[in-house]
Protein backbone atom coordinates (compact mmCIF):
# COMPACT_ATOMS: atom_id res chain seq x y z
CA UNK A 1 0.00 0.00 0.00
CA UNK A 2 2.57 2.45 1.13
CA UNK A 3 0.15 5.57 0.85
CA UNK A 4 -0.20 5.80 -2.45
CA UNK A 5 -3.66 4.92 -3.14
CA UNK A 6 -4.27 3.69 -6.93
CA UNK A 7 -7.21 3.53 -9.20
CA UNK A 8 -7.93 1.04 -11.42
CA UNK A 9 -9.34 1.88 -15.24
CA UNK A 10 -13.26 -0.20 -14.38
CA UNK A 11 -13.36 2.23 -11.01
CA UNK A 12 -12.75 5.07 -12.86
CA UNK A 13 -14.99 4.57 -15.74
CA UNK A 14 -17.90 3.89 -12.64
CA UNK A 15 -17.70 7.07 -11.39
CA UNK A 16 -16.80 9.19 -13.87
CA UNK A 17 -20.65 7.51 -14.96
CA UNK A 18 -22.34 8.14 -11.69
CA UNK A 19 -20.61 11.54 -11.56
CA UNK A 20 -22.36 11.95 -15.58
CA UNK A 21 -25.80 11.01 -14.17
CA UNK A 22 -25.81 12.61 -10.87
CA UNK A 23 -25.04 16.18 -12.93
CA UNK A 24 -21.96 16.26 -10.98
CA UNK A 25 -19.99 19.63 -11.92
CA UNK A 26 -17.05 19.91 -9.68
CA UNK A 27 -15.45 17.74 -7.15
CA UNK A 28 -13.49 18.61 -4.28
CA UNK A 29 -10.02 17.23 -3.81
CA UNK A 30 -9.48 17.53 -0.16
CA UNK A 31 -6.99 16.52 2.35
CA UNK A 32 -6.45 16.97 6.35
CA UNK A 33 -3.60 18.94 7.66
CA UNK A 34 -1.52 18.23 10.66
CA UNK A 35 -4.74 19.71 12.67
CA UNK A 36 -6.75 17.79 11.18
CA UNK A 37 -8.37 20.38 9.51
CA UNK A 38 -9.95 19.93 5.99
CA UNK A 39 -7.58 21.67 2.73
CA UNK A 40 -9.42 21.35 -0.65
CA UNK A 41 -9.24 22.52 -4.49
CA UNK A 42 -12.63 22.99 -6.37
CA UNK A 43 -11.77 20.82 -9.47
CA UNK A 44 -14.58 20.84 -12.69
CA UNK A 45 -15.60 17.51 -12.87
CA UNK A 46 -14.45 17.27 -16.64
CA UNK A 47 -10.63 17.77 -14.56
CA UNK A 48 -11.02 14.24 -12.86
CA UNK A 49 -8.78 12.06 -14.91
CA UNK A 50 -5.84 14.93 -14.74
CA UNK A 51 -6.09 15.10 -10.97
CA UNK A 52 -6.28 11.60 -10.62
CA UNK A 53 -3.27 11.26 -12.59
CA UNK A 54 -1.24 13.83 -11.56
CA UNK A 55 -2.98 15.42 -8.84
CA UNK A 56 -4.30 19.05 -7.66
CA UNK A 57 -0.88 20.86 -6.28
CA UNK A 58 -1.02 23.13 -3.25
CA UNK A 59 2.06 25.03 -2.13
CA UNK A 60 2.75 22.94 0.87
CA UNK A 61 4.43 25.74 3.32
CA UNK A 62 1.49 28.06 2.68
CA UNK A 63 -0.77 24.72 4.71
CA UNK A 64 1.49 24.49 7.52
CA UNK A 65 3.50 21.68 8.73
CA UNK A 66 3.85 19.80 5.60
CA UNK A 67 8.15 20.12 6.18
CA UNK A 68 7.70 22.35 3.32
CA UNK A 69 9.65 25.71 2.63
CA UNK A 70 8.64 28.44 0.40
CA UNK A 71 11.02 27.27 -2.09
CA UNK A 72 10.32 24.02 -2.59
CA UNK A 73 7.98 22.37 -5.51
CA UNK A 74 4.02 21.60 -4.50
CA UNK A 75 2.67 18.60 -3.50
CA UNK A 76 -0.12 16.82 -4.95
CA UNK A 77 -3.26 15.43 -3.39
CA UNK A 78 -4.36 12.42 -5.60
CA UNK A 79 -8.09 11.78 -4.62
CA UNK A 80 -9.02 8.25 -3.64
CA UNK A 81 -12.00 7.36 -5.54
CA UNK A 82 -13.53 5.18 -2.71
CA UNK A 83 -14.15 7.60 -0.87
CA UNK A 84 -16.51 9.76 -3.65
CA UNK A 85 -19.40 11.59 -1.39
CA UNK A 86 -21.70 14.05 -3.21
CA UNK A 87 -22.64 16.45 -0.89
CA UNK A 88 -26.50 16.05 0.37
CA UNK A 89 -27.40 19.80 0.09
CA UNK A 90 -25.53 20.20 -2.56
CA UNK A 91 -25.47 17.50 -5.26
CA UNK A 92 -23.50 18.93 -8.33
CA UNK A 93 -20.51 18.72 -5.71
CA UNK A 94 -18.48 15.58 -5.02
CA UNK A 95 -16.47 15.18 -2.38
CA UNK A 96 -13.38 12.98 -2.21
CA UNK A 97 -10.14 12.43 0.52
CA UNK A 98 -7.05 12.70 -0.81
CA UNK A 99 -3.39 11.12 -0.23
CA UNK A 100 -0.31 13.76 -1.01
CA UNK A 101 2.68 12.87 -3.02
CA UNK A 102 5.65 14.84 -3.84
CA UNK A 103 7.43 13.77 -7.15
CA UNK A 104 5.24 10.38 -7.17
CA UNK A 105 6.19 9.42 -4.02
CA UNK A 106 4.49 9.39 -1.15
CA UNK A 107 4.65 12.13 1.17
CA UNK A 108 5.68 11.26 4.68
CA UNK A 109 3.52 14.79 6.18
CA UNK A 110 0.15 13.31 4.82
CA UNK A 111 -1.61 12.00 7.39
CA UNK A 112 -3.40 9.64 5.75
CA UNK A 113 -0.43 8.06 4.30
CA UNK A 114 0.42 7.71 7.96
CA UNK A 115 -2.84 5.68 8.51
CA UNK A 116 -2.82 3.72 5.54
CA UNK A 117 1.26 2.56 6.16
CA UNK A 118 0.21 1.48 9.73
CA UNK A 119 -3.15 -0.73 7.97
CA UNK A 120 -0.29 -2.28 5.68
CA UNK A 121 1.68 -3.49 8.61
CA UNK A 122 -1.50 -4.75 10.38
CA UNK A 123 -2.21 -6.42 7.12
CA UNK A 124 0.51 -8.49 6.63
CA UNK A 125 0.14 -9.78 10.37
CA UNK A 126 -3.51 -10.87 8.87
CA UNK A 127 -5.08 -8.04 10.84
CA UNK A 128 -7.85 -5.92 9.19
CA UNK A 129 -9.27 -2.78 11.90
CA UNK A 130 -12.39 -1.69 11.88
CA UNK A 131 -13.79 1.21 13.85
CA UNK A 132 -17.00 3.45 14.60
CA UNK A 133 -16.68 6.68 16.13
CA UNK A 134 -19.40 8.43 18.07
CA UNK A 135 -18.57 12.52 17.90
CA UNK A 136 -20.01 14.80 19.77
CA UNK A 137 -20.62 18.45 19.08
CA UNK A 138 -22.42 21.55 20.25
CA UNK A 139 -24.60 23.51 18.29
CA UNK A 140 -24.43 27.79 19.14
CA UNK A 141 -25.56 31.11 19.05
CA UNK A 142 -22.01 33.82 18.76
CA UNK A 143 -23.20 36.97 19.98
CA UNK A 144 -21.86 40.43 18.80
CA UNK A 145 -18.99 40.43 21.58
CA UNK A 146 -18.08 37.05 20.41
CA UNK A 147 -19.97 35.47 23.42
CA UNK A 148 -21.26 31.99 23.22
CA UNK A 149 -24.53 30.41 24.34
CA UNK A 150 -26.47 27.23 22.90
CA UNK A 151 -28.34 27.46 20.12
CA UNK A 152 -31.66 26.62 21.87
CA UNK A 153 -32.64 29.30 25.01
CA UNK A 154 -34.74 26.53 26.14
CA UNK A 155 -32.12 24.55 26.78
CA UNK A 156 -31.01 25.26 30.38
CA UNK A 157 -31.28 21.86 32.68
CA UNK A 158 -29.36 20.56 34.90
CA UNK A 159 -29.46 17.14 33.68
CA UNK A 160 -30.21 17.70 29.81
CA UNK A 161 -29.32 13.97 28.51
CA UNK A 162 -31.52 12.36 26.54
CA UNK A 163 -34.03 15.14 26.61
CA UNK A 164 -37.14 14.22 25.10
CA UNK A 165 -38.16 18.03 24.33
CA UNK A 166 -35.03 19.64 23.92
CA UNK A 167 -33.93 16.69 20.83
CA UNK A 168 -37.18 17.74 19.35
CA UNK A 169 -36.76 21.71 19.41
CA UNK A 170 -33.74 20.41 17.39
CA UNK A 171 -35.59 17.69 15.41
CA UNK A 172 -35.16 20.27 12.18
CA UNK A 173 -31.19 20.13 12.30
CA UNK A 174 -31.07 16.19 13.66
CA UNK A 175 -33.88 14.75 11.04
CA UNK A 176 -32.20 16.57 8.19
CA UNK A 177 -28.79 15.41 9.21
CA UNK A 178 -29.93 11.94 9.43
CA UNK A 179 -31.61 12.14 6.72
CA UNK A 180 -28.01 12.73 4.62
CA UNK A 181 -26.47 10.26 6.59
CA UNK A 182 -28.98 7.86 5.73
CA UNK A 183 -28.80 9.02 1.64
CA UNK A 184 -24.73 8.41 2.06
CA UNK A 185 -25.43 4.89 3.38
CA UNK A 186 -23.83 5.84 6.60
CA UNK A 187 -26.53 3.87 8.09
CA UNK A 188 -27.32 5.97 11.34
CA UNK A 189 -28.19 3.82 14.49
CA UNK A 190 -29.36 6.56 16.33
CA UNK A 191 -29.36 10.47 17.96
CA UNK A 192 -29.50 12.43 20.82
CA UNK A 193 -29.24 14.80 23.23
CA UNK A 194 -25.95 14.78 25.07
CA UNK A 195 -25.37 15.34 28.70
CA UNK A 196 -24.62 18.94 28.04
CA UNK A 197 -26.92 22.13 27.01
CA UNK A 198 -27.01 22.49 23.41
CA UNK A 199 -24.62 18.91 23.09
CA UNK A 200 -25.78 15.89 20.25
CA UNK A 201 -24.38 12.84 19.19
CA UNK A 202 -25.14 10.53 15.55
CA UNK A 203 -24.34 7.35 15.95
CA UNK A 204 -23.22 5.56 13.00
CA UNK A 205 -22.68 2.29 11.44
CA UNK A 206 -19.02 0.83 11.93
CA UNK A 207 -16.61 0.38 8.99
CA UNK A 208 -13.28 -0.37 8.02
CA UNK A 209 -10.51 2.39 9.59
CA UNK A 210 -10.10 4.30 6.77
CA UNK A 211 -13.39 4.72 5.95
CA UNK A 212 -14.19 5.72 9.42
CA UNK A 213 -11.88 8.14 9.24
CA UNK A 214 -12.69 9.75 5.63
CA UNK A 215 -16.59 9.89 7.15
CA UNK A 216 -15.59 11.64 10.25
CA UNK A 217 -13.44 14.12 8.26
CA UNK A 218 -16.51 14.54 6.36
CA UNK A 219 -19.37 14.52 9.26
CA UNK A 220 -17.63 17.42 10.73
CA UNK A 221 -17.27 19.42 7.28
CA UNK A 222 -21.21 18.81 6.77
CA UNK A 223 -22.01 19.36 10.64
CA UNK A 224 -20.71 22.77 10.83
CA UNK A 225 -22.28 23.48 7.13
CA UNK A 226 -25.10 22.75 8.35
CA UNK A 227 -24.89 25.01 11.18
CA UNK A 228 -23.64 28.11 8.99
CA UNK A 229 -26.87 27.64 6.59
CA UNK A 230 -28.91 28.73 9.85
CA UNK A 231 -26.53 31.35 11.29
CA UNK A 232 -25.31 28.79 14.24
CA UNK A 233 -22.01 27.55 15.37
CA UNK A 234 -21.50 24.12 15.49
CA UNK A 235 -18.25 23.01 17.49
CA UNK A 236 -16.05 20.03 18.21
CA UNK A 237 -14.17 21.73 20.82
CA UNK A 238 -13.56 19.94 23.56
CA UNK A 239 -14.22 21.73 26.01
CA UNK A 240 -16.35 25.15 25.31
CA UNK A 241 -18.10 25.48 28.36
CA UNK A 242 -16.21 24.87 31.72
CA UNK A 243 -19.38 24.18 33.88
CA UNK A 244 -20.16 21.52 31.21
CA UNK A 245 -19.23 18.18 30.10
CA UNK A 246 -16.58 18.13 27.45
CA UNK A 247 -17.08 17.34 23.66
CA UNK A 248 -15.51 13.50 23.04
CA UNK A 249 -15.05 11.66 19.87
CA UNK A 250 -15.17 7.80 21.67
CA UNK A 251 -13.88 5.36 19.10
CA UNK A 252 -15.08 1.70 19.58
CA UNK A 253 -12.79 -1.14 17.39
CA UNK A 254 -12.00 -4.71 16.88
CA UNK A 255 -9.64 -6.41 14.38
CA UNK A 256 -10.83 -8.59 11.74
CA UNK A 257 -9.76 -11.41 9.71
CA UNK A 258 -12.18 -11.14 6.87
CA UNK A 259 -15.51 -11.91 8.07
CA UNK A 260 -13.88 -13.13 11.55
CA UNK A 261 -13.76 -11.21 14.54
CA UNK A 262 -10.28 -11.43 16.17
CA UNK A 263 -11.72 -10.19 19.25
CA UNK A 264 -14.71 -12.26 20.14
CA UNK A 265 -14.49 -14.81 22.54
CA UNK A 266 -17.78 -15.79 24.04
CA UNK A 267 -15.71 -17.71 26.97
CA UNK A 268 -14.17 -15.28 28.14
CA UNK A 269 -13.84 -15.64 31.87
CA UNK A 270 -13.93 -12.44 32.57
CA UNK A 271 -17.27 -11.98 31.17
CA UNK A 272 -16.27 -9.06 28.50
CA UNK A 273 -16.79 -11.60 25.80
CA UNK A 274 -12.99 -10.69 24.60
CA UNK A 275 -10.53 -12.61 22.95
CA UNK A 276 -7.02 -12.90 24.60
CA UNK A 277 -5.78 -11.14 20.99
CA UNK A 278 -8.19 -8.33 22.36
CA UNK A 279 -6.70 -8.03 25.86
CA UNK A 280 -3.46 -7.72 24.21
CA UNK A 281 -4.16 -4.60 22.36
CA UNK A 282 -5.48 -3.19 25.15
CA UNK A 283 -2.49 -3.87 27.21
CA UNK A 284 -0.69 -1.68 23.98
CA UNK A 285 -3.43 0.81 24.77
CA UNK A 286 -2.72 1.41 28.28
CA UNK A 287 0.95 0.27 27.87
CA UNK A 288 0.86 3.76 25.67
CA UNK A 289 -1.84 5.81 27.54
CA UNK A 290 0.17 8.75 28.04
CA UNK A 291 1.62 9.14 25.06
CA UNK A 292 -1.07 8.49 23.02
CA UNK A 293 -3.08 11.22 24.74
CA UNK A 294 -0.85 13.91 23.09
CA UNK A 295 -2.32 12.84 19.78
CA UNK A 296 -5.72 11.78 20.79
CA UNK A 297 -5.96 14.82 22.85
CA UNK A 298 -3.91 17.05 20.64
CA UNK A 299 -4.82 20.73 21.92
CA UNK A 300 -4.65 22.47 25.35
CA UNK A 301 -8.47 22.53 25.52
CA UNK A 302 -8.42 19.08 25.02
CA UNK A 303 -7.26 19.03 28.87
CA UNK A 304 -9.74 20.98 30.72
CA UNK A 305 -12.33 18.13 28.93
CA UNK A 306 -9.92 14.81 30.60
CA UNK A 307 -8.85 16.90 34.04
CA UNK A 308 -12.59 18.49 34.42
CA UNK A 309 -13.37 17.75 38.08
CA UNK A 310 -17.23 18.21 37.44
CA UNK A 311 -19.76 19.04 35.56
CA UNK A 312 -23.53 20.93 36.40
CA UNK A 313 -24.81 17.68 35.12
CA UNK A 314 -22.48 15.65 38.16
CA UNK A 315 -20.31 14.20 35.85
CA UNK A 316 -17.55 14.96 32.85
CA UNK A 317 -17.45 11.39 31.56
CA UNK A 318 -13.93 11.64 30.25
CA UNK A 319 -11.07 8.85 31.72
CA UNK A 320 -8.65 10.31 33.55
CA UNK A 321 -7.13 7.06 34.69
CA UNK A 322 -4.90 4.67 32.57
CA UNK A 323 -7.35 1.89 33.44
CA UNK A 324 -10.33 -0.65 31.52
CA UNK A 325 -13.16 -2.75 32.15
CA UNK A 326 -16.66 -4.24 31.31
CA UNK A 327 -19.54 -1.60 30.65
CA UNK A 328 -18.36 0.88 33.05
CA UNK A 329 -17.94 4.23 30.67
CA UNK A 330 -15.58 5.67 33.24
CA UNK A 331 -12.27 3.51 32.27
CA UNK A 332 -10.18 4.46 29.67
CA UNK A 333 -10.82 1.63 27.46
CA UNK A 334 -14.35 0.11 27.97
CA UNK A 335 -15.26 -3.18 26.81
CA UNK A 336 -19.04 -2.37 25.95
CA UNK A 337 -19.80 -5.48 23.83
CA UNK A 338 -18.86 -8.96 22.78
CA UNK A 339 -15.80 -8.58 20.32
CA UNK A 340 -15.20 -4.60 20.62
CA UNK A 341 -13.64 -1.84 22.82
CA UNK A 342 -14.66 1.19 23.39
CA UNK A 343 -11.55 4.00 23.81
CA UNK A 344 -12.66 7.00 25.73
CA UNK A 345 -9.97 9.56 25.98
CA UNK A 346 -10.33 10.62 21.89
CA UNK A 347 -11.79 13.81 21.36
CA UNK A 348 -12.43 16.11 17.74
CA UNK A 349 -9.87 18.11 17.55
CA UNK A 350 -7.86 15.08 16.95
CA UNK A 351 -6.72 14.46 13.40
CA UNK A 352 -8.88 11.11 12.60
CA UNK A 353 -6.50 9.65 10.85
CA UNK A 354 -3.50 9.99 12.82
CA UNK A 355 -5.75 9.10 15.76
CA UNK A 356 -6.32 6.31 14.15
CA UNK A 357 -2.94 5.23 13.39
CA UNK A 358 -1.53 5.44 16.82
CA UNK A 359 -4.16 3.55 18.11
CA UNK A 360 -3.39 0.84 15.88
CA UNK A 361 0.06 0.85 16.04
CA UNK A 362 -0.30 1.16 19.81
CA UNK A 363 -2.24 -1.92 20.19
CA UNK A 364 -0.17 -3.67 17.44
CA UNK A 365 2.61 -3.50 19.86
CA UNK A 366 0.76 -4.79 23.04
CA UNK A 367 0.10 -8.06 20.92
CA UNK A 368 3.56 -8.44 19.30
CA UNK A 369 4.78 -8.09 22.96
CA UNK A 370 1.77 -9.91 24.58
CA UNK A 371 1.37 -7.16 27.20
CA UNK A 372 -0.96 -8.24 29.90
CA UNK A 373 -3.54 -4.60 31.03
CA UNK A 374 -3.85 -6.80 34.29
CA UNK A 375 -0.09 -6.38 35.02
CA UNK A 376 0.17 -2.72 33.63
CA UNK A 377 -2.86 -1.32 35.96
CA UNK A 378 -0.78 -3.51 38.78
CA UNK A 379 2.69 -1.87 37.86
CA UNK A 380 1.26 1.64 38.09
CA UNK A 381 -0.58 0.93 41.43
CA UNK A 382 2.83 -0.77 42.84
CA UNK A 383 4.25 2.41 42.03
CA UNK A 384 1.75 4.94 43.02
CA UNK A 385 2.25 3.36 46.55
CA UNK A 386 5.90 3.44 46.73
CA UNK A 387 6.36 6.96 44.82
CA UNK A 388 3.34 8.19 46.16
CA UNK A 389 2.38 9.70 43.36
CA UNK A 390 -0.34 9.66 39.83
CA UNK A 391 1.03 7.41 37.63
CA UNK A 392 -1.68 5.62 36.93
CA UNK A 393 -3.24 8.66 35.44
CA UNK A 394 -3.50 10.01 31.85
CA UNK A 395 -1.68 13.67 31.39
CA UNK A 396 -3.17 16.78 33.32
CA UNK A 397 -1.47 18.86 30.07
CA UNK A 398 -0.70 19.38 26.70
CA UNK A 399 3.39 19.66 28.04
CA UNK A 400 3.30 16.57 30.08
CA UNK A 401 1.34 14.24 27.44
CA UNK A 402 4.15 15.65 24.23
CA UNK A 403 6.78 14.83 27.16
CA UNK A 404 5.70 11.28 27.43
CA UNK A 405 4.97 11.49 23.48
CA UNK A 406 8.78 12.12 23.25
CA UNK A 407 9.93 9.31 24.78
CA UNK A 408 7.78 6.92 22.95
CA UNK A 409 10.13 4.96 20.08
CA UNK A 410 6.82 2.88 18.95
CA UNK A 411 5.03 5.58 18.08
CA UNK A 412 7.05 7.82 16.74
CA UNK A 413 9.14 5.27 14.38
CA UNK A 414 5.28 3.55 13.41
CA UNK A 415 3.92 7.03 12.43
CA UNK A 416 7.16 8.42 10.90
CA UNK A 417 10.17 10.11 12.69
CA UNK A 418 10.17 13.12 10.46
CA UNK A 419 6.51 13.96 10.90
CA UNK A 420 6.72 13.48 15.05
CA UNK A 421 9.68 15.45 15.44
CA UNK A 422 7.33 18.48 13.15
CA UNK A 423 4.04 17.47 15.29
CA UNK A 424 6.13 17.45 18.77
CA UNK A 425 7.79 20.67 17.41
CA UNK A 426 4.56 22.25 17.01
CA UNK A 427 2.95 21.03 19.66
CA UNK A 428 5.53 22.52 22.20
CA UNK A 429 5.09 26.05 20.33
CA UNK A 430 1.24 25.23 20.63
CA UNK A 431 1.68 25.11 24.44
CA UNK A 432 3.99 28.04 24.88
CA UNK A 433 1.66 30.44 22.95
CA UNK A 434 -1.00 29.29 25.73
CA UNK A 435 1.18 30.07 28.44
CA UNK A 436 2.14 33.55 26.63
CA UNK A 437 -1.72 34.76 27.15
CA UNK A 438 -3.43 36.61 29.69
CA UNK A 439 -6.61 35.48 29.86
CA UNK A 440 -9.88 36.75 31.28
CA UNK A 441 -9.43 34.54 34.75
CA UNK A 442 -6.13 36.21 35.20
CA UNK A 443 -7.77 39.75 34.56
CA UNK A 444 -10.77 38.89 36.89
CA UNK A 445 -9.18 37.27 39.55
CA UNK A 446 -5.48 39.47 39.85
CA UNK A 447 -5.89 42.43 38.55
CA UNK A 448 -6.47 44.56 41.77
CA UNK A 449 -5.42 42.36 44.24
CA UNK A 450 -2.26 43.14 46.76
Amino acid sequence: MNGVVTSNSLMVEEIKQKMETGNVQFLLASFSDINGSSRAKLVPSKRLSTVLESGAGFAGFAVGDLGHGPTDPDILCIPDLRSMTILPWQKDLAWFAGTLTEDGSPWSYCTRTILLNVMEKAKKLGYEMKTGVEPEFSLLKEGDQGTITPADPFDVANKPCYNQVALMRNYDFLSTLIGYMEELEWDVSQADHEDANGQFEVNFEFADVLTSADRLMFFKYMVRSMAEERNLVATFMPKPFSHLTGNGCHMHLSLWNGSQNLFKNTGDPKGNELSELGYHFIGGILKHAKSLTAIVCPTVNSYKRLTAMSTSSGATWAPNLISYGGNNRTQLVRCPGAGRIEFRAMDNHANPYLASAAILAAGLDGIEKKVNPDLIISENSELESVLGNEIGKLPSTLQEAIIELEENEVLIESLGHDFMNTYIKRKKEEWAEYNEKISSWEIEKYLKEN
